[in-house]
C-alpha cells in the first residue's frame, strides 16, 4: 500500500502527534509497585533514555516498555498500514532503548525492561526482577545468598 500523502505532508501530520506516554503501562506498573510496598522510585527524572522509573539511592532504572513501540519479541504486533515507516520506527526504537541501556550501564545504573504483555501476565514475575535489581547485599552478605 502506497502514502498517498508527499512527504512533507506525512512529516507534518506525524510532527503535530502528541505522545501521552506509555501511560497504561506506565500506570499499571506503578500500581504494582505500590501494592507490592516498593518505595523510593521517582518519575520523570533527567536520565538517559528517560526512564519511566527511577531509583537514584540504588542506581536503578525502570522502562515499561509497550510491546508494539519497542518491537516485544514475544507478541511480535506488525503494523497493517504504512508497514515500511512503521518497521523502521520499531527498529530505531529497538536500537535506540539498546543504546540507552549499555550508556546507562556504562555510566554505573542497573536497567530493568518490563514489556507490557508481562504486567497483563505475571506481575509479580516483573516485581521479582525489579527486587534483584534493587537487592544491595549488606556488609558481610554474599551476593549469591539472595532469596
Amino acid at each position: 500500500m502506497t502514502d498517498n500523502l508527499t512527504a512533507e505532508q506525512r512529516s507534518y501530520a506525524m510532527s503535530r502527534i502528541r505522545s501521552r506516554g506509555n501511560r497504561s503501562t506506565e500506570q499499571a506498573l506503578a500500581s504494582a509497585l505500590r501494592k507490592a510496598g516498593i518505595s523510593g522510585w521517582r518519575r520523570n527524572v533527567c536520565l538517559i533514555g528517560n526512564p519511566d522509573f527511577v531509583f537514584r539511592k540504588s542506581r536503578v532504572a525502570i522502562f515499561a516498555d509497550g510491546c508494539y513501540w519497542h518491537g516485544c519479541p514475544k507478541c511480535k504486533l506488525k503494523a497493517k498500514s504504512n508497514r515500511d515507516y512503521w518497521l523502521r520506527k520499531i527498529a530505531r526504537n529497538k536500537w535506540r532503548d539498546r543504546t540507552t541501556a549499555k550508556e546507562l550501564r556504562r555510566l554505573g545504573w542497573k536497567v530493568v525492561r518490563v514489556w507490557e504483555h508481562e504486567l497483563d501476565e505475571a506481575p509479580a514475575v516483573c516485581l521479582s526482577r525489579i527486587r534483584s535489581a534493587l537487592f544491595v547485599p549488606s556488609e558481610g552478605e554474599s551476593a549469591h545468598r539472595r532469596s
